[in-house]
């Protein structure tokens, strides 16, 4: 199994954990997160240490996850990104992924979601649960795809951009970068 430090000990931390554990890929060896939690863990794996620290764990051997969420504010996400780490891709095997779509490097697909023939997922991107992205879509680089989203066919998602749980766009609409999408809408 190959090597996992995860960056960010929050929520999302502990779904990302639990997609990584049904992958059977990567074993997780610990978590960065903020000083005040050095030593305490999440669903069993250690927080060993703090940004700051993730230096010192730069190997051939050792892949990251950003496990940082994002609704208003892509820059945590967008700052760890940059340290130019070696980014695994994570893809529950709960979630189907077309041999025909593109998944970018630091980019998670969890549990039940769907991406579809000629779609590209950018860099660091967030799939959520039972998200669909149809056929030929673009997500754009560090976009967090909320749960149950439905991305219809041939849609364009500028970088940056917030999609909220349960929304959904009719095929061919865009979405322009740093944008945030409210929960629950339909975009026709």
């Amino acid at each position: 199994m190959k090597n996992l430090y995860l960056i960010g000990g929050g929520g999302h931390c502990k779904s990302c954990i639990d997609v990584i554990e049904q992958m059977a890929e990567y074993q997780i060896l610990g978590i960065f997160d903020i000083e005040n939690n050095i030593g305490k863990d999440v669903l069993g794996y250690e927080i060993i240490g703090t940004d700051s620290e993730i230096s010192e764990y730069i190997k051939d051997d050792n892949y990251f996850l950003i496990t940082i969420g994002q609704i208003k504010d892509p820059s945590p996400r967008v700052k760890l990104f940059n340290l130019n780490l070696n980014f695994a891709t994570i893809i529950s095997p709960r979630a189907y992924v077309s041999k025909h779509a593109s998944v970018g490097a630091g980019s998670i697909v969890m549990h039940d979601a769907l991406v579809n023939a000629g779609a590209t997922i950018g860099l660091n991107c967030i799939i959520n649960s039972k998200a669909l992205i149809e056929h030929d879509a673009v997500v754009g680089d560090h976009c967090h795809i909320s749960t149950a989203c439905v991305i219809n066919g041939n849609c364009s998602i500028g970088e940056k951009t917030f999609i909220g749980s349960n929304t959904t766009l009719k095929n061919g609409n865009e979405v322009v970068a740093n944008s945030i999408v409210s929960y629950g809408r339909t975009y026709e």
